[in-house]
Formats: C-alpha cells, sequence, structure tokens
C-alpha cells in the first residue's frame, strides 16, 4: 500500500534495471527465508533499520516488502508497520460513531459494504440520497461513498457540514475527500505491455460508462511498447464488433465486466484464449473471472478502516497494490490473425 504513490522512474539504462531487478530478487528471498527462519517475527523492525541490516537501500527494500505483502507473507499498514502475517494485532474499529455508506443498489452485496457494517453496527447504507433530508444526516461522522455518481452538490454539503469524506473506487469528486484507490492505471499498464509484447496489436478496452482508465492506460502503453497497435474502448455488449474489426484482445475495468465479456465471448464460441486473450483490473472476493491484477475487497476494508481511525488532517489517497493472478486467459496473438483459425471463429459465428 502507498500513500500519494507517484510512478516509479523506468527511463534508467537496461544494465541498471537488470542489477535492481536481480538485488530486489535476492533481498526478496533473504527476508522469506528469515520469516522462515523465525529470525523475523511480529511486527518487523521500521524500514531505515532493515534496510542498514540487510545492507540495500530504501526503495529496493520496500519494493521487497511490498511483493512479500503481495503474496499474503507480510501484512503491511500505514500507522501500524508491517508484520509477519498473522501477528498483526486485530485493529480496534472506531464504533463510537455513526457511517453512512453511500452505494448503487448492485454494490450493497459488496464484501466491502458487508465488512463495513459488520465492523460498526451503527453504520447505515444508502442506495440514493436525492431524497435523504438534512436532518437525517446529523448523527453521521463519516461518509463512504462507493457510487459511481454521487451528486457533487451533496458531497459539497458533507464538506460544509464537518463530515470525513472518503471515496472507494473512484478519484475523489471534491478536495476534502480522502481516497482509497487501487492503482488500476499501472495494473492496465503491465498487462498492456505483457499483451504488445506477446504480439497483440488491436485491443479492445472493455470499459462501464464512467470508466476510462483502462483505455487510457492501454493508449499510453501503446506509444511505448507498439505506436502501431490500435486502442478502441467498448461496452461487453460491442465485442463482436471488435471481433470482426480484428481485435486479439480485451482488458476489463472490474472483475464483473470481464465475467459478462466471458459471457459475450461463450454465446459467440470465441475460444478464451486461442483467439481472444481476456484480462481484467479490478477488485474481488476470492474467485478471478480470468488473468489479471486485482485487489482484494478486504485490503480495502481494512484501509477505509485505518482512514476512520486516523482520521488524516488533509486529504489523504491510500493506494492499494494489485498483485497478477494467471488464469489461464492470455497468451500471444494468434499467428495470422482470426482468420488462421477458420471462418466461424474468426466471424464469432
Amino acid at each position: 500500500m502507498r500513500l500519494n504513490g507517484q510512478p516509479t522512474d523506468d527511463s534508467a539504462p537496461a544494465e541498471s534495471a537488470v542489477s535492481l531487478s536481480y538485488k530486489f530478487q535476492r533481498l526478496r528471498e533473504k527476508l522469506r527465508a528469515a520469516i522462515a527462519s523465525g529470525e523475523l517475527q511480529g511486527k518487523l523492525p521500521g524500514e531505515r533499520a532493515l534496510a542498514k541490516r540487510f545492507n540495500v537501500n530504501a526503495k529496493t527494500l520496500s519494493k521487497a516488502l511490498t511483493d512479500l505483502a503481495a503474496e499474503g507473507l507480510l501484512e503491511r499498514s500505514i500507522g501500524r508497520g508491517t508484520f509477519v502475517r498473522g501477528s498483526a494485532p486485530e485493529p480496534a474499529a472506531p464504533v463510537a460513531e455513526k457511517w453512512l455508506l453511500i452505494c448503487d443498489p448492485h454494490q450493497l452485496e459488496l464484501p466491502i459494504v458487508k465488512q463495513l457494517l459488520a465492523a460498526n453496527p451503527e453504520a447505515q447504507a444508502v442506495t440514493e440520497v436525492q431524497s435523504i433530508r438534512p436532518s437525517f444526516l446529523n448523527g453521521f461522522r463519516s461518509v463512504i461513498d462507493l457510487a459511481d455518481a454521487t451528486p457533487q452538490p451533496f458531497l459539497r454539503d458533507l464538506v460544509v457540514r464537518n463530515m470525513q469524506l472518503i471515496a472507494v473506487g473512484r478519484e475523489p469528486q471534491t478536495y476534502s475527500m480522502h481516497a482509497v484507490l487501487m492503482d488500476g492505471a499501472s495494473a492496465a499498464m503491465s498487462l498492456a505491455r505483457d499483451l504488445m509484447l506477446g504480439g497483440h496489436r488491436r485491443i479492445a478496452a472493455v470499459e462501464g460508462r464512467n470508466s476510462t482508465i483502462v483505455s487510457e492506460a492501454l493508449r499510453r502503453a501503446a506509444q511505448r511498447y507498439a505506436p502501431e497497435a490500435d486502442i478502441d474502448r467498448c461496452f461487453p455488449s460491442d465485442l463482436r464488433c471488435m471481433i470482426e474489426h480484428g481485435a486479439t484482445a480485451v482488458v476489463c475495468d472490474s472483475a464483473p465486466t470481464a465475467s459478462r465479456a466471458l459471457e459475450q465471448l461463450n454465446v459467440m464460441s470465441i475460444p478464451v484464449p486461442a483467439r481472444m486473450s481476456v484480462a481484467a483490473v479490478g477488485y474481488v472476493a476470492a474467485d478471478y473471472p480470468c488473468s489479471g491484477v486485482y485487489v482484494n475487497w478486504s485490503q480495502a476494508t481494512e484501509a477505509v478502516l485505518q482512514l476512520l481511525r486516523e482520521r488524516p488532517p488533509r486529504p489523504a489517497t491510500l493506494w492499494i497494490p494489485g498483485r497478477f493472478m494467471d488464469q489461464g486467459t492470455t497468451a500471444p496473438a494468434p499467428a495470422g490473425g482470426p482468420e488462421a483459425l477458420g471462418p466461424a471463429v474468426a466471424l464469432g459465428v
């Protein structure tokens, strides 16, 4: 997890990159061995002390710790430190105040909503804010906004009321909001790089109506890795058109979007990944519909609870790094294009 993180600079010479990668991998395995032997247990020392102990710089150490946390070997939390998995004390939920959760109707079944409601019996979820009376808001101290399009005037009114606002899964709409975000742009860039290096030159970004993170990331990746590549944005229902125009890969903006895309491909008898590679970024509970970079909802819940506990005096953004999960739905681009697999497959009929 990174606080207001910035993208790393990958413009160094190839030799330096290889050297840094080797040092990082060697350090990661040293840390893994130290944890397995019991040399490191419970709460780990601070990063400066660990870096000195293993004779590495802080950047390499932080990357190794983040990688081990993504594997589940470590638990990292801003404000509490880094713990060997299972040794971190359970955070005390701030239940002395009421929380208001703003959701879209389909989000009521999300694990994060259930977990937050379970963490605080005083929490309440609503799926519509237009009819909320001002008096209804008087008892709430914090608002967690998961909805796709909460009206800005409503959010500004909450700011005036001095409530703590936390946006989850999307950029904050007002300066005074905190945010818990997956680094979806970096995740999509990583997937796009692998697909382009695998020969894919026509890739569809399958996104919802209010989402452009994936398509923008794919276009940036194309500028770097394959300037001749074509990137098209579409909805799951438009996949037939994308296939007929030569698309060989899709990157989806969420796990539900990926599930709908896979259903469409199944209806069209398009084999995955022989004819179409499918990948996704987003939040998941336990099931991964396809290969992709994902964040578990429990990580997002912990990040929200952390902001509720600490109440930062200034707007803070907690970035949660995703973890790649290989479900066998991506492959190099088919040689010879769609026609090489026969007319029925090429046309998606």
